[in-house]
Order: C-alpha cells, then sequence, then structure tokens
C-alpha cells in the first residue's frame, strides 16, 4: 500500500467512525471534528484522535466509535492517520491552486469545512500546505490539526448523495458493459485462430530507432497559439529495403506520459512493417508536471495544449513527408494513409485529427456543473474554455484510421463532433476507469460515432493505467500519486498483448487496406483473447436504451 492510500484511508476511515454512529457528548472543545447530518450532530476530538494514533489507547469521545471494527481495521486506521507524503508545501500548493486542483477542492468541500461555513476552499487549501509543512510531513492528521479553525465539519449528508451518485454511474456502466459482453458472437475457426498468431507475436522485421528534434514555427501554429513549438519524436523505421513507400502510425502519449509510454507498441507495429512516429508532446509530457510541483510552472497544462497536440502530429507529418524525399534511412513512405494511436489526452487527439471538432457550447454547459461531476477527466477537458471561441481546423486528412484508448472528450468535443468523424475509429475502454469513466468518456461517445467502421473494445476490470508500458508506480510526485490513482490494472502484460493484437489488425484492415484483417475485429474472435483476469468484448452496435430496458 503507498503512503498515500495510507493517508487517504486514514481519512476514510475517519469518516466511517462517524457514520456508523455513537452517542459522543458535546464538550465544547476547541479542536473537534462535527459530524453532522441533516440537524443530528455529533462530535470526536481531534486530541483523542491523536492519542491513538501515537499510543494505540483508545479514549473520550473516540471509544463510541471503534466498537464498530476488528482489531486489523483499527490498526489500519491507526497506521493512515500518520501514514506522511513525501510531497513539499510548494508541491501541494502549486496543484491546489491549479483549476483542476480547486475543482477537487470544490467537490471536497461539499462534505468536509469549516464549521463556520466560511471560507471552505480556502481552509481545505490551507489545512493541506500547512499539513505538508509539518515536522511530521502531509498525514490525515497533521491535515485535520492545521485546519485553521476551531472545528472541522463533516456533512453526511451530501457525502452519501456523493456516494449514490457513485453507485449510480456504477450501475449504468455495469449494465453497458453486459450489453456489449452480451454482444452474439460465433466462434471462429481453428485456421483462423492460428493465423491470429502472427498478430500477436513480433514480425519480420527488425527495425532501427532515431530521435528528431523539430521547432515548428508556422503560420498555423503561429496563429492557433502566438508561439512556436519545440519538441522530439521517435520515429522506429524497419531495416529491410521496402517494395515500395511504408506506411505510417504515430502514437499519441497521455498527460504526464512521455514518448516511451508506448514504446513496446511501436516496437511491435514497426516489427511487422509500419514505419511509427511518437511525438513527445511538451506542453502535457511528465516534464510539465515536474515543472509545476516544482513552481516552474503555473498551471497543469495552458489551454493551447488541446490545440497544439494536434498540431503536433501534423507538423510531424510534415516533416516526415519532406525528409522521406531526401533521407533514404526513412523513405520513401505513404503519407496519404495514416494511422493514428492515442491514449487517454492523446485519444482526444487522435480524434481531433480524424475529424472531431471542438465544441465549445456543449463545453460550457457541462464545465457548468463542474461541482456535481464524478468524471475526473472533466475537471481537465474544461480548462478548453480559456481558449477564444472560435473554429479551429484540427483534421488532418492524412489520417485514416484512429485508435482511441481510455479517450477523454465527451464535453470538449460532444456528440455533434464525434459524429463528424467519418474515418474508421476502435476506440478501447476499461470498465474501471476512474479518470476518463467508461459510460461517460468511450461509450456513450461510441454511440455517437456514425462512421460504419467503428468498434468498441472493452476491457472488463481495465482501468486508466492498464495498457501504459511504462507506470511510474515509485514517482511521489506523478499524477497517479497525486490523486491516488491505481497505476497498473489487473493482468496488464494481457492488457498490453491484447493492445498489440487489436491495434495491429485495425491498421492491417484500414490503414494498408488488408480486408482479411477485419475477421480478427469479431466478438468471436475477440472471445479468443479473453483471459479469466480480463475478460474482453467487441461491439460495433451497442444501442445504450436498450441495455437499460432490459434490466
Amino acid at each position: 500500500m503507498t503512503q498515500f492510500k495510507k493517508f487517504w484511508l486514514g481519512c476514510l476511515s475517519g469518516l466511517w467512525l462517524a457514520v456508523l454512529g455513537g452517542q459522543a457528548p458535546m464538550a465544547q472543545a476547541a479542536e473537534r471534528i462535527y459530524i453532522s447530518f441533516s440537524l443530528f450532530e455529533r462530535s470526536i476530538a481531534l486530541r483523542d484522535l491523536e492519542i491513538f494514533a501515537e499510543e494505540g489507547r483508545v479514549q473520550g469521545s473516540l471509544g463510541a466509535y471503534t466498537r464498530f471494527f476488528d482489531d486489523q481495521q483499527l490498526e489500519q486506521f491507526r497506521a493512515g492517520l500518520v501514514a506522511p507524503i513525501d510531497l513539499t508545501p510548494l508541491s501541494v500548493a502549486q496543484f491546489l491552486y491549479t483549476p483542476v486542483g480547486e475543482g477537487l477542492l470544490q467537490r471536497a468541500g461539499q462534505v468536509v469545512r469549516p464549521k463556520s461555513g466560511q471560507g471552505r476552499l480556502t481552509a481545505l487549501r490551507s489545512a493541506l500546505i500547512l499539513g505538508a509543512a509539518d515536522p511530521e510531513g502531509l498525514t490525515a492528521l497533521s491535515a485535520i490539526r492545521n485546519f485553521p479553525t476551531q472545528g472541522v465539519q463533516v456533512d453526511l449528508r451530501s457525502a452519501l448523495g456523493i456516494f449514490e451518485s457513485a453507485q449510480q454511474v456504477l450501475q449504468d456502466t455495469q449494465l453497458a458493459v453486459k450489453a456489449i459482453q452480451a454482444e452474439p458472437s460465433v466462434v471462429p475457426e481453428e485456421d483462423l485462430i492460428a493465423r491470429g498468431k502472427t498478430l500477436q507475436v513480433q514480425g519480420a522485421y527488425a527495425w532501427q530507432k532515431q530521435t528528431l528534434k523539430l521547432n515548428d514555427d508556422s503560420v498555423k501554429r503561429q496563429t492557433y497559439t502566438g508561439r512556436t513549438r519545440k519538441f522530439f519524436a521517435d520515429l522506429y523505421v524497419p531495416r529491410a529495403k521496402a517494395d515500395g513507400p511504408r506506411p505510417v502510425i504515430v502514437i499519441s502519449h497521455g498527460f504526464n506520459s512521455n514518448r516511451e509510454t508506448y514504446a513496446y507498441l511501436a516496437e511491435h507495429l514497426a516489427s511487422h512493417g509500419y514505419v511509427v512516429a511518437v511525438p513527445e508532446h511538451s506542453g502535457s509530457n511528465t516534464a510539465q508536471l515536474q515543472a509545476l510541483l516544482e513552481g516552474r510552472a503555473r498551471n497543469i497544462i495552458k489551454p493551447t495544449e488541446f490545440l497544439d497536440r494536434p498540431l503536433d502530429v501534423s507538423f510531424l507529418l510534415d516533416v516526415l513527408e519532406m525528409r522521406s524525399q531526401t533521407d533514404p534511412s526513412i523513405g520513401p513512405l505513404n503519407l496519404e494513409q495514416v494511422g493514428v494511436f492515442g491514449q487517454s489526452f492523446g485519444g482526444y487527439t487522435a480524434l481531433a485529427l480524424g475529424g472531431a471538432s471542438l465544441t465549445f457550447n456543449q463545453l460550457y454547459e457541462d464545465c457548468a456543473q463542474l461541482r456535481n461531476t464524478l468524471n475526473l477527466s472533466l475537471l481537465f477537458q474544461c480548462q478548453a474554455r480559456l481558449l477564444i471561441p472560435k473554429p479551429y481546423k484540427l483534421a488532418d486528412p492524412r489520417i485514416k484510421a484512429v485508435v482511441a484508448v481510455n479517450s477523454i472528450g465527451s464535453s470538449l468535443l460532444g456528440s455533434d463532433a464525434y459524429g463528424e468523424i467519418e474515418v474508421p475509429v476502435m476506440l478501447v475502454s476499461g470498465s474501471s476507469d476512474t479518470v476518463a469513466p467508461a459510460l461517460s468518456e468511450q461509450i456513450r461517445p461510441f454511440s455517437w460515432l456514425t462512421t460504419p467502421n467503428k468498434y468498441l473494445l472493452m476491457m472488463v476490470g481495465g482501468n486508466h493505467f492498464s495498457t501504459i508500458g511504462v507506470p511510474a508506480t515509485d514517482d511521489q510526485n506523478s499524477i497517479g500519486e497525486i490523486l491516488d490513482l491505481p497505476l497498473g490494472g489487473p493482468a496488464p502484460d494481457e492488457a498490453r498483448q491484447d493492445l498489440k493484437t487489436l491495434s495491429l489488425a485495425f491498421m492491417n484492415a484500414f490503414v494498408t487496406n488488408q480486408p482479411q484483417n477485419l475477421e480478427y475485429l469479431t466478438p468471436g474472435y475477440v472471445s479468443t483473447l479473453s483471459q479469466p483476469a480480463l475478460p474482453l468484448a467487441l461491439t460495433q452496435d451497442l444501442m445504450l436504451e436498450e441495455a437499460a430496458a432490459e434490466e
């Protein structure tokens, strides 16, 4: 268990103590946690929590609650109260003063606030920053102790409302996943399964990797963003001489990632004859978050990053077009039939390149309801509100196929924009994704697609990080640690293998025009790849209304 998870365990365990009830006396102590539900209120003395954390001794108001816990739960609660997080006050402040951090504070402020009811966001932010400056570090106990008011109030009605909303989303997601799993399928012939093995293993081509240093000072970039853009890109190029122009695939990484994140996929595709180009989006990579936490950046991303990312890919293709004519180590290339793969923020990037345009009216409407959302990615999407609302031409006609994994864009793009996409699309979703929730960000958007060649691949139990190749599990400053997000998922090796197999089949079918690969994009074939730890399901035609009615 990470230290950050222990920290939140301490906070949540304290909340559950209150939920279980008791007859704690209402003493007039200066440092108390007040638990309220409508007109009813009980309290716990902070000193009682401190004694329990330091000595393991239960006394006073705490005793009315601990009887509901067994010894193991009590020990976990005690450890959670004092588990430190290795974040500096500056790092905490930098994150909490971003719009995303403030959005999270607003959501938390509905449950935890000063007893006076005044300055809830300021008080929460201050408690976390001062807690990080405490000699013992940022812990659940130090955050409570540094709450800048005499009492901390926990509103159980709001907490239960959030819980009920989450339960409804979970139920709706489960119904949709069941509908996908119920898709009629025919067990494929043995020879098809045997032929499919070639997709799963390394191809016949050896490849070489080279890195390009790019500087885009084009008129379009300057017009859209007001500045030039410098970034790197890795190329994976098959060594063998080609009979003709080689097909090209671009991989766009997610936020707080880099061009190594999907290196395993780039290598796999290159071994099957593709030239794979992997740009590093310099305004939303790992270095950008590090700069924020060290005080060298003012926000998680600049709003123009929603424009810069697709522009990165288009500029990279322009450079490849020029260099492929003069550099024998790269070309010749077929840049009229390009495939693009993206994960999370990269999924948005891929969809925008494939034809989806920014939809500001939908974005403004959804972002006005941020305090009620359970969709963490919406906090991120709403940064685009600061863009000048005008048409942006981000689609690239060279893109002929899109694979978007854990994609975001339900509000940023909206239903009409998904309907604008004409190229084949495969959305890949994890049913347990808490960052870009499957129902909001992939399942419903899939139903908005009107392109005849659309696929939704569901990794049942998969999360936002299931297919990432280089999860920063030990990086205390990673976004996963800051937000307590589960890095990795069930059966990560299987998730990556399945992604390699089906991405290759999809690109073969729609980039290099090998229609025989459509045989692998069926519920029957996908079922042969399923593992008990990570079941797979595929659909081309999901009707959400029918799924709800069947229940």
